[in-house]
């Protein structure tokens, strides 16, 4: 499709030159650097809403990002879209969250506030043009032009970007003001309904929701009402049973809304009949889109888990703590950079006030749920061997 990015119409370039594949185009190449860097296997043990420790069963920021990118590139797949690169995207898109989800992200923002700010969005492009340390030619994956500007413009055009994102844009110039490629605002909705799915499903399997929760969520109890009117003959209280009525709701929504979403894009594509990918960056609006009424029903959906499971008193007490912890890590290391790492140590050296809190918030930031919780330990706790 003439909207589609093209490996060899598009810009494809990046930071530093380097010889083409042979074998792979330059998004497949993005993908692969992309999972194959450290950044991508510390999600592993990072938080979506529950702290790692707390069961293998819940989802982390891994298992979240490869359900984002099925989700991508399925939809990129049905829109005739380069799936190679709505996958990079999707794939990408979470590497600069803190531990401990967005309490670890709100302590380390609160500290930033007066020296830079701090955003897991401009963090993800941090750690893929500076932080990545695998090649000996440069620092960062050298991931193409369009693969960064679908992490810059995750939320859309970025209309007062921070001073950390002005000076990466500065580095190498992202077009800020204008829309991303088709295959970023793929990747960022199906971000958007991958997550609201598994919130579901992890709310539901901890207990801390229960599906007679759900009868009044838009689109959710119209399928849980559909579902458990197919499960009418199953036993109603058998565990398996009521294990097959969330899995079967979570997928009817995640469809309905995906489905909602490639109908909607298509018939803005009609209308708008791009020429090229330059017209969908310069169109009013984004292409990648839901009806006006199932975008109500998603920001329903969304305000429903605000109120019921990120605002639990459970979920909340492990906020607090997981803001303790980060903003103590934050202030002991600012305090005495000397407890850094020596490999942070040695980054640190020489830094200004506001380079070194840089440092350390990149440092904090890089931790994955547990390291933060040993950390805080060998800071803190005299028991505890340094």
């Amino acid at each position: 499709m003439p909207y589609a990015v093209q490996p060899g119409e598009g810009r494809a370039r990046r930071l530093y030159d380097e010889p083409e594949s042979l074998t792979r185009s330059p998004w497949q190449r993005d993908r692969d650097r992309v999972i194959h860097s450290s950044g991508f296997r510390r999600l592993q043990y990072k938080t979506q809403v529950f702290v790692n420790h707390e069961g293998d069963f819940f989802r982390t920021r891994l298992t979240h990002s490869l359900e984002v990118a099925q989700v991508a590139r399925s939809m990129a797949r049905f829109l005739k879209l380069d799936e190679d690169l709505t996958e990079a995207v999707a794939l990408a898109h979470d590497l600069g969250h803190t531990p401990f989800g967005h309490a670890g992200e709100d302590a380390l923002a609160a500290h930033m506030q007066e020296w830079g700010g701090f955003d897991h969005n401009t963090q993800a492009l941090r750690q893929v043009m500076l932080k990545e340390r695998r090649y000996l030619a440069f620092d960062g994956l050298n991931l193409t032009w369009e693969t960064l500007e679908g992490l810059a413009k995750h939320n859309g055009p970025v209309k007062r970007p921070s001073a950390r994102l002005l000076e990466l844009d500065t580095l190498f110039p992202l077009e800020l003001s204008t829309y991303a490629s088709a295959e970023a605002q793929v990747a960022a909705l199906a971000d958007d309904i991958a997550y609201h799915g598994h919130d579901l499903d992890d709310g539901v399997k901890s207990g801390l929701l229960s599906l007679d929760d759900l009868v009044d969520v838009p689109v959710v109890g119209e399928e849980l009402f559909e579902v458990r009117k197919a499960a009418a003959d199953l036993p109603s209280q058998d565990k398996r049973t009521l294990q097959r009525i969330r899995h079967e709701m979570v997928r009817r929504v995640i469809h309905k809304l995906v489905t909602d979403v490639l109908i909607c894009t298509r018939e803005r594509l009609q209308d708008l009949a791009p020429r090229n990918v330059e017209d969908i960056r310069a169109a009013s609006g984004p292409v990648v889109a839901f009806h006006e009424p199932m975008a109500q029903a998603n920001k329903g959906i969304r305000k429903f888990l605000f109120a019921h499971l990120y605002r639990h008193w459970r979920v909340n007490r492990m906020t607090h703590k997981a803001r303790h912890v980060t903003a103590e890590l934050f202030d002991t290391l600012t305090e005495s950079p000397s407890l850094l790492p020596a490999e942070w140590q040695r980054e640190a050296e020489g830094k200004d006030a506001t380079g070194l809190r840089r440092v350390v918030a990149d440092y904090v930031a890089s931790m994955t749920d547990r390291y933060a919780m040993e950390e805080h330990r060998r800071l803190t706790d005299l028991s505890v061997a340094g």
